[in-house]
């Protein structure tokens, strides 16, 4: 396990594992969310990203791991990737996770990612753009398509893990053996 993607729909806790897993394995984090986004809520090209994320895994050559996935790095992910985490919580979960981290945020007027000076807002969160707009229209469509991630004859070389609690996920850090 050294080439690690971890995967859920949005609130499901990929940042905080993936940083936490890749203390603990000693490996580099790689923020896909970082990457993608620009100033003033912009999102980088395709060319852009697929740079940027090829620059990210090539400094981390002994091994990374990042949160989060776009079908469009897909193909440039699973070419390396050993390991796929899925965190798939129950809706409520992710819910209840992103609502208290998104209070948090609008409070705190903390910055998102280092690379960018986007912040959480009320009036984003209100929004038709708002974050639990798009938990509602992604999660069913993100369990196919990380169902169908693990099902593809492409990927069975990679190792997949599917964590299905947040108790169970804690239980899988504790176990690692660096």
């Amino acid at each position: 396990m050294k080439f690690i993607n971890i995967i859920g729909t949005t609130g499901s806790g990929k940042s905080t594992f993936a940083r936490q897993l890749a203390q603990k394995q000693q490996l580099q984090y790689i923020e896909l969310d970082n990457l993608l986004w620009l100033n003033d809520w912009q999102e980088s090209s395709n060319e852009a990203l697929f740079l940027k994320l090829k620059v990210a895994m090539k400094n981390a050559a002994t091994g990374w791991v990042i949160d989060g996935l776009y079908t469009r790095t897909i193909p440039m992910m699973m070419e390396k990737v050993d390991t796929v985490i899925w965190l798939d919580y129950p809706f409520y979960i992710n819910l209840y996770r992103l609502t208290k981290r998104t209070f948090g945020r609008v409070i705190s007027r903390k910055k998102l990612w280092e690379d960018s000076n986007n912040r959480e807002s009320l009036k984003l969160m209100l929004s038709k753009q708002s974050i639990f707009i798009w938990l509602i229209k992604s999660y069913p469509k993100n369990r196919k398509k990380y169902l169908a991630l693990m099902q593809n004859p492409d990927h069975q070389h990679i190792r997949f893990i599917h964590l299905t609690s947040p108790k169970q996920t804690r239980r899988f850090l504790a176990h690692l053996k660096v």
